[in-house]
């Protein structure tokens, strides 16, 4: 007889780990993008970096080589990767300044999402904190939580090309911070961090004996004048693990092939890299086809920078996206140095904007265009939102069109109590 004694009791609860945890890149507003296309109406969806969708395709002498080694992929690889990928992985950092990168310090993972979680699991204790930029990529606030720490945002400064603000990171240096993050070129707001911002930053690591991770997957979408600088070239003697791979400046998002590098001073790590040894061998390997695709990505036809140069499509785009999102009133924009996102601000008095969610809610519902409020990335004060620049201009010009319509009557109406 089958037992249904609890069919009727407490209903079961997601873990309280998943408290504060969002991502709302992907969250309940897109949901609702979803329902409106199913009913047939057509969304703009400037939501989400990839490149795809927007006619943004991988090279073809980088398939060709994943689709010429498919046969030689049906087994498992090393568990930190091909040899032949972090050869390709180590040439790339010397040429970029970071040295004495062997293959055994270079970890391939499914995208750099799988890393920065496995970086996390290695080091963080309940309790430890860990400095994140505020804005930030939200999966290092979420990551950092699921694995018991506690994430404290330092704030970049906008009127600074949203660099990071030293003296609050200084003033938020505490007994319990394991790590700093830094997020550079960055995701949401386009900039790149200047040279001496990172080394001020690199000697608190230093002075608070912290763990200095790089995500630094937007290291070849650049911008003008700006210089991508790393942050493991300027440093030897801090242990620090630098995150990229090819989703972004290869066009392959969905491949999810990226990796982490531990460079500096590893001595000093030892144990911490033992558990990363621990962590990568338990998932086994990452996806072998796709890693086919680094080496001859790395060091073949360098295609990103056709694009991000005068004349170039990201390179216009942004500029096009840029201008006109300046001209509305109420809004201001910092130009973005790298990247694919505009991170603009809105004037959230004149517009009534206490919920920033309620916001991209309301502009979804009335102009079909579907972007992230700024809150989604950790910002506290419901005044931005981001939106991505990949589409062809036509489609930037009719998505701005329709925001600057919304906001010319726009006014948040309060909740019902």
């Amino acid at each position: 007889m089958t037992d249904t004694s609890n069919k009727h009791g407490a209903e079961i609860q997601k873990s309280r780990k998943l408290d504060g945890v969002l991502y709302d890149i992907r969250g309940p507003v897109l949901k609702t993008a979803n329902e409106i296309e199913a009913s047939g109406q057509e969304v703009i969806k400037l939501n989400i970096g990839n490149p795809a969708p927007f006619g943004f395709n991988a090279p073809k002498h980088v398939l060709d080589e994943v689709a010429s080694n498919i046969q030689n992929s049906q087994g498992y690889s090393d568990s930190k990767g091909l040899i032949s990928a972090r050869e390709a992985i180590s040439d790339y950092c010397s040429s970029i300044g970071i040295s004495k990168v062997g293959i055994e310090d270079i970890y391939i993972g499914n995208g750099v999402s799988e890393l920065v979680v496995l970086a996390l699991q290695g080091l963080v204790n309940n309790g430890d904190e860990i400095l994140i930029p505020s804005p930030d990529f939200p999966l290092w606030t979420a990551a950092t939580s699921l694995c018991g720490g506690t994430p404290v945002h330092y704030l970049c400064d906008e009127p600074s090309g949203w660099q990071p603000d030293i003296k609050d990171i200084e003033g938020k240096v505490s007994k319990y911070t394991k790590a700093i993050v830094l997020i550079n070129p960055n995701n949401p707001t386009g900039s790149v961090y200047d040279k001496e911002t990172i080394e001020t930053i690199l000697d608190i690591a230093r002075t608070n004996n912290l763990v200095v991770f790089a995500d630094e997957i937007y290291d070849k979408i650049i911008f003008d004048d700006s210089k991508y600088h790393p942050a493991a070239s300027l440093a030897d003697d801090l242990l620090i693990v630098t995150f990229s791979g090819l989703s972004k400046s290869y066009q392959v998002a969905g491949f999810r092939t990226g990796w982490m590098i531990v460079s500096g001073n590893k001595n000093h790590g030892k144990d911490y890299i033992e558990g990363l040894d621990i962590l990568s061998s338990m998932r086994l390997c990452s996806n072998v086809p796709t890693q086919h695709a680094i080496g001859v990505a790395l060091g073949g036809k360098q295609d990103h920078k056709a694009l991000t140069t005068s004349g170039g499509r990201l390179y216009e785009q942004r500029n096009l996206a840029y201008e006109m999102i300046n001209r509305i009133d109420g809004i201001t924009c910092m130009k973005p140095m790298g990247g694919l996102y505009l991170f603009p601000k809105l004037d959230h008095q004149r517009f009534n904007i206490v919920d920033d969610e309620q916001f991209v809610l309301d502009l979804l519902q009335e102009q079909f265009v579907l972007v992230v409020q700024g809150s989604g990335f950790n910002w506290r004060t419901p005044d931005h939102f981001r939106m991505v620049f990949l589409p062809e201009p036509t489609v930037i010009k009719e998505a701005v069109g329709r925001i600057e319509n919304f906001l010319s009557h726009y006014q948040q109406k309060p909740k019902p109590v």
